[in-house]
């Protein structure tokens, strides 16, 4: 009895997992507001600074590059960090304040379902967004492609695996949305910093940029700008990005609180 209860339980949980990302994909699309910040907003501000005529022209503190050049990457990771601190959290909290998440207790899901589903949808979303940054950039302000497309790839998806398991870290341990909306805004402002916002990375000076370079969003800055540039991401920075995606993640899910 006991070797047909515990195939059984697994089937429930599945099907409750299953069940959970279909309802959340559904509700998902039915959020505008999110869709824009994270899908829209970080492409539009690209094309704003680069509708700025200094953006345009080459700077030799960043090795002959344009700005505009230099702020792809940086669009790319702000849709990562709209996705995860400021999109994904308040749906979360908003389930536990409700009680939503209370009763889900009761039933075979697990923490890591309900995470699993915000963190896919808006990794997905996070990725389109960034595929869009890129074709904006190269249709209209001819920024080059990455030239290392498989490694521009895989530290992408390490940045954004990341940046989402900061997010669940943030809904996991906000008792509310007014509490998840404080600790992401305090973490949202120095993420930006460090994914080169209002300085590129690979303009800072060299004893800051070794600090930024420890971060998740200021090691995917640069492994993104290795590859653009054609050569294979730092194995550090990979690094940097996979060790912190896998200690929040299980930080996220060791604290997740049901209520």
């Amino acid at each position: 009895m006991t070797t047909m209860t515990a195939p059984a339980g697994a089937q429930r949980r599945a099907g409750a997992s299953a069940t959970v990302l279909r309802t959340e994909t559904r509700l998902f699309r039915r959020e505008p507001a999110t869709l824009f910040w994270v899908m829209v907003f970080p492409t539009a501000l690209l094309v704003i600074l680069g509708s700025i005529p200094s953006f345009r022209q080459h700077d030799p503190s960043l090795g002959g590059e344009r700005l505009v050049d230099a702020y792809v990457p940086v669009a790319v990771l702000l849709t990562m960090i709209m996705a995860g601190l400021q999109a994904m959290p308040p749906v979360i909290t908003g389930y536990r304040e409700r009680g939503i998440l209370r009763r889900m207790s009761t039933t075979p899901v697990r923490p890591h379902a309900l995470l699993g589903a915000q963190m896919g949808l808006h990794g997905a979303a996070a990725l389109l967004s960034a595929l869009l940054s890129l074709a904006v950039g190269r249709i209209v302000f001819a920024v080059p492609l990455p030239r290392q497309a498989f490694g521009y790839v895989l530290a992408l998806l390490l940045a954004i695996l990341a940046a989402l398991a900061l997010g669940a870290l943030v809904s996991a341990v906000s008792r509310n949305a007014k509490v998840a909306n404080a600790i992401g805004s305090a973490v949202f402002f120095p993420m930006m910093f460090s994914a080169g916002v209002w300085l590129p990375v690979q303009a800072m000076p060299d004893s800051l940029a070794r600090i930024v370079e420890l971060t998740p969003f200021g090691a995917a800055a640069r492994a993104l700008d290795q590859a653009a540039a054609g050569n294979w991401p730092g194995w550090a920075h990979l690094a940097v990005l996979a060790v912190w995606a896998v200690l929040l993640s299980a930080g996220a899910n060791r604290w997740f609180r049901w209520e």
